[in-house]
């Protein structure tokens, strides 16, 4: 039984990224593997079967306050999947609803955090959610934001963009590590060779390659075209769509880009996104 390790990111950021590469990076297969082995991999926080399992009982159309109740046992129910540390995908809000934490530190071993520029984020959301542009970046500044509440999955907490940001990076827990999407796509083998720094393993450089290889966009694109995907959303063609930094230059209106560096212009300075020449421009 081990602590868990949190995977977190707010949704559309790279969290499959890195569950990919840590899948390979660990197993380290001699061929890339279909994205749906993830599963057996790495748990998912949203996943009803955990609370089903803690109130011995379905606990669908339960109300979210008793949900919230069974939190605590259902995430210290993950910790007995592995013998050793378990690696949890969220994407909640570090914060509590009910009083009840989302993230109960307990049962928390550490947390790997991924950030990436909301002005892509919004482009790759929107695709997900089946939402325009302008819907998406409506989203992402809504503090009541949530997905979930299915027969499969309880509600995830996300709250804004600038808020899920702020609360995972601003008083990091211990054994925490935070990390930006596009470090992880244009500084390949510093960035990951530090994921695997941080969780102290020393791996072979040739597995370290590897592993980046195997975890690489073309790659994993072209195994959910093979094997599918079963994240992928019933409103897109595809999980993998593009995966490129940058990619709001071409995309969206001038006004679109006003609003969410308004919007997210703080968290966006932050973590390099936005000078702060641009931040004072867009604060009015």
């Amino acid at each position: 039984m081990g602590g868990l390790v949190w995977l977190a990111s707010y949704p559309k950021s790279g969290n499959t990224w890195l569950r990919t590469f840590l899948h390979h990076l660990l197993l380290n297969p001699s061929q890339p593997l279909p994205p749906d082995e993830l599963i057996r991999f790495t748990l998912g926080d949203h996943h009803r079967a955990w609370y089903d399992k803690a109130a011995g009982a379905s606990t669908w159309g339960w109300p979210e306050s008793e949900i919230s109740k069974l939190r605590p046992r259902a995430q210290a129910l993950m910790t007995g999947a592995f013998p050793d540390s378990v690696f949890v995908k969220t994407h909640s809000i570090l914060s509590a609803v009910d009083d009840v934490p989302l993230i109960c530190p307990e049962v928390t071993t550490g947390a790997i955090y991924v950030v990436r520029d909301p002005r892509d984020v919004v482009i790759s959301a929107a695709d997900h959610y089946g939402l325009t542009i302008d819907e998406m970046i409506d989203r992402m500044n809504s503090p009541t934001s949530t997905t979930g509440g299915t027969r499969d999955s309880v509600v995830t907490y996300h709250g804004t963009w600038s808020a899920h940001v702020r609360s995972w990076t601003h008083a990091p827990m211990p054994g925490f590590l935070a990390l930006r999407y596009e470090d992880m796509e244009q500084k390949p083998l510093k960035t990951f060779g530090g994921i695997a720094q941080f969780l102290g393993l020393k791996p072979p450089r040739e597995r370290l390659e590897r592993a980046i290889r195997f975890s690489s966009f073309k790659v994993v694109q072209n195994q959910e075209a093979r094997h599918g995907f079963r994240e992928r959303s019933e409103h897109s063609q595809r999980f993998f769509r593009v995966g490129k930094s940058g990619q709001w230059k071409n995309k969206l209106t001038p006004e679109q880009v006003a609003r969410i560096e308004h919007d997210h212009g703080t968290q966006m300075q932050r973590f390099g996104y936005l000078d702060a020449e641009s931040l004072a421009a867009n604060a009015g």
